[in-house]
């Protein structure tokens, strides 16, 4: 059943774009353990041993086939109740995030259910797992962080939510990506 679960999201993640074959991670938080996805593995059609369990407090023999993220979905594992982790890189959230400090949706489904976004980092090279602790700490009362020119770290109970947070997102983005390019004004009352 987590294999489905793993599976199905990372289809639907490529399907609608948000990541290439390779990107992105998908994890699950079950006790003290973590299932995350296997370093390289093609998210599009994963298998049964893409998906890696290991622990979220200490390494152990599966560690090092982890997800070059595992650093980042342990800090968020230790720091939130969260149960499920989307990184994902959206293609206009990616972009907005190369020149905003913070997102914020101006649809109605975006200001709803995920309202500002902080982007985190510098312009610097990414270094996976560099900014583990800033993105941790950056969930209160938030449930998606962006990552300046690398991607979206979302949370959730399931999977399923982690992604609902993470498409509805990149669409907020598009917008703002379709009302910068169009230079116009979002009406307001």
């Amino acid at each position: 059943m987590l294999l489905t679960q793993f599976q199905t999201i990372g289809s639907s993640l490529f399907t609608c774009g948000l990541i290439s074959g390779c990107g992105g991670n998908l994890s699950v938080r079950m006790g003290d353990r973590i299932f995350i996805t296997r370093r390289g593995s093609n998210k599009g059609s994963l298998e049964e041993n893409d998906i890696i369990e290991t622990g979220i407090f200490k390494n152990d023999r599966q560690t090092p086939l982890a997800s070059s993220e595992l650093w980042v979905h342990r800090a968020i594992y230790q720091q939130t109740p969260a149960s499920a982790i989307v990184h994902a890189h959206p293609p206009h959230a990616v972009a907005l995030s190369l020149s905003e400090t913070e997102i914020v949706p101006i649809d109605d489904e975006g200001k709803e259910k995920i309202g500002a976004v902080p982007v985190i980092g510098c312009q610097s090279q990414i270094v996976p797992g560099a900014y583990a602790d800033k993105i941790a700490q950056a969930f209160v009362n938030i449930r998606i962080v962006m990552v300046r020119g690398h991607g979206s770290f979302a949370i959730g109970q399931i999977l399923e939510e982690a992604f609902d947070i993470t498409s509805t997102f990149e669409e907020s983005c598009k917008v703002l990506c379709l009302t910068k390019s169009l230079q116009a004004k979002p009406v307001t009352e």
